[in-house]
């Protein structure tokens, strides 16, 4: 890890539809890697119907992103648990 920030009033948002509502999806963490890449890291107990939304509107985001090559290599990951951090972050540095 490079560096990260908590997403607090930092505008980042992603939009995503629930119940037939839009909604604003804010991640928990936004990590620099220290290869370049970007993780959002998401931390949940026991995730919702809501969240399952919010991670498909992400998952979607994330292919978006990528696929335009301009804002560098993104991925999301949820940690339930914060022991799994370590490993978490591990596994984001592999990939490219």
């Amino acid at each position: 890890m490079d560096a990260w920030v908590k997403n607090d009033h930092l505008g980042f948002e992603i939009l995503y539809i629930f119940n037939g509502v839009v909604r604003k999806y804010r991640p928990d963490f936004i990590v620099r890697l220290k290869n370049g890449n970007f993780l959002i890291l998401e931390t949940k107990g026991q995730p919702t119907r809501q969240d399952e939304a919010k991670w498909g509107f992400l998952d979607r985001w994330i292919k978006a992103v990528n696929q335009h090559g301009g804002f560098g290599y993104w991925q999301y990951d949820v940690s339930r648990n914060p022991a799994d951090v370590r490993l978490i972050l591990e596994k984001a540095a592999l990939f490219s």
